[in-house]
């Protein structure tokens, strides 16, 4: 079997360029690493230019030999001057450049699949899966200036984004299904955005997300509710409660009348029209919540609840502390809201920060575990119930419940209100506009 030589020939005019013309470098640099090169040799002659030009020093073959050996290295004179006069021109450096990198790129590929066959006997397959995804994502990423564009191909890509928008090819946003929500966010949720919504335990938001899935699902398309704190039965129940009325603890616990019967075969029938997907297993990895929502084709929303729940991956994560490993999760989540090309809506546990301020409406500080979340997040949305601290018993009655954008990315912050009903795990509109008169009615409601 032959041995293709052209990688090495390549690499090998790449040095011989540098050498005879330094002029070339920056445009080489536009498009290689130092770590393209498959000989160290090659390696060595590359970052010793780099070093030379990054401190103005002239370059030339002398200079870079003794710059190589102030790195640890040792250039042979006689392989410099056989690089040189095998390399009559630079004019081509850039044509030799873009095959070795291409080269480069062939062996991370191989490295990565012989990677995956080790870790195939003893791994999880979807856990493999997922890495072999973000591993191609970054080799596709991966490079240097050469990966940049001008302004005019900046504008092109727009252009061809808004084209696509036009032909209903392409989702700018996704609905939540609240208007006033919509109106606060700009549209909606952002496609490729990572939003948070956080709360104190109890105050409605896994009930608000539930709520919002099903609108998305019914209205928009598929969406994947990933579920880390409640069992299938619990998630399921809030859903009929919503539709049927029912107190969801009623459904779970209670016996039931064959006219609540009724209801829930009812609800049923309805929720089954809505595409929702729901995890089996009580914890997951972000790379298993990446595998799961890869498997289902044309997903509209991803929602994760809740954060501080995801398993930490112990293959990276083993001797993290907590706040390092949820700053890498936060991280991975908006990787994969750019990979998916879809909101992710992921839940929040708030700290104890609020209880002891006279006004407890949530704060930024108050995230938990990373000021990561609050980085990362395109939008974080917090949730603001005054009847939470006074301990009223509102019934069947809805009370309303603060919608509060208090970082927004993509405009304005600001604050909307819906309406809650706790007994039935249901989130409705104050009313249309003006809502003056559905104000009122929910307070004379909650009075009686």
């Amino acid at each position: 079997m032959t041995t293709d030589i052209r990688p090495l020939v390549a690499e090998a005019a790449v040095a011989g360029s540098i050498l005879i013309d330094p002029r070339c470098l920056s445009a080489i640099e536009q498009v290689l690493r130092p770590e393209d090169f498959s000989m160290a040799v090659h390696q060595v002659i590359y970052r010793a230019a780099l070093a030379l030009r990054r401190r103005g020093v002239a370059i030339d073959p002398v200079i870079i030999r003794e710059e190589a050996g102030r790195m640890g290295a040792s250039l042979d004179s006689k392989y410099l001057l056989e690089l040189m006069d095998n390399t009559p021109t630079a004019s081509n450096a850039v044509e030799y450049a873009k095959i070795t990198r291409e080269y480069s790129l062939r062996r991370a590929v191989v490295a990565l699949c012989d990677h995956a066959k080790q870790q195939i006997m003893e791994g999880i397959p979807q856990e493999i899966l997922g890495d072999m995804a973000r591993n191609v994502s970054r080799l596709q990423q991966e490079g240097v200036l050469d990966d940049l564009i001008s302004t005019e191909e900046a504008i092109g890509a727009f252009y061809e984004h808004r084209n696509l928008v036009d032909q209903g090819k392409a989702k700018r946003y996704v609905s939540t299904g609240y208007r006033d929500m919509d109106m606060l966010l700009g549209g909606g949720l952002l496609a490729s955005g990572m939003y948070i919504l956080a709360a104190r335990p109890g105050m409605g938001k896994t009930t608000l997300a539930l709520n919002l899935a099903d609108r998305v699902a019914e209205k928009t398309g598929p969406v994947m509710f990933i579920s880390l704190e409640m069992d299938i039965e619990q998630i399921t129940a809030k859903r009929i409660s919503r539709v049927s009325g029912i107190p969801a603890n009623h459904l779970l616990m209670g016996k039931l009348q064959e006219e609540e019967y009724a209801k829930v075969a009812d609800a049923v029938y309805k929720l089954q029209k809505a595409p929702v997907y729901i995890n089996r297993k009580p914890g997951a990895t972000v790379a298993q919540i990446e595998a799961m929502a890869r498997k289902e084709n044309g997903l509209s929303l991803l929602v994760i609840d809740y954060i501080g729940k995801i398993t930490p991956d112990e293959r990276k994560h083993r001797n993290n502390t907590r706040y390092e490993y949820m700053t890498e999760i936060s991280g991975e989540i908006k990787t994969l809201a750019r990979a998916l090309k879809i909101p992710i809506l992921v839940l929040c546990q708030l700290s104890r920060a609020n209880e002891s301020r006279s006004d407890k409406r949530p704060q930024l500080s108050d995230l938990r575990d990373t000021g990561a979340i609050e980085q990362d997040a395109d939008g974080v949305i917090f949730l603001y119930r005054e009847g939470y601290y006074e301990k009223k018993k509102t019934g069947y009655a809805p009370e309303p419940i603060e919608v509060i954008l208090d970082k927004n990315r993509h405009g304005p912050t600001g604050t909307c209100e819906l309406a809650f009903a706790l007994q039935s795990s249901k989130v409705t509109a104050m009313s249309n506009d003006p809502r003056k008169a559905a104000k009122e009615y929910l307070k004379q409601q909650s009075i009686c």
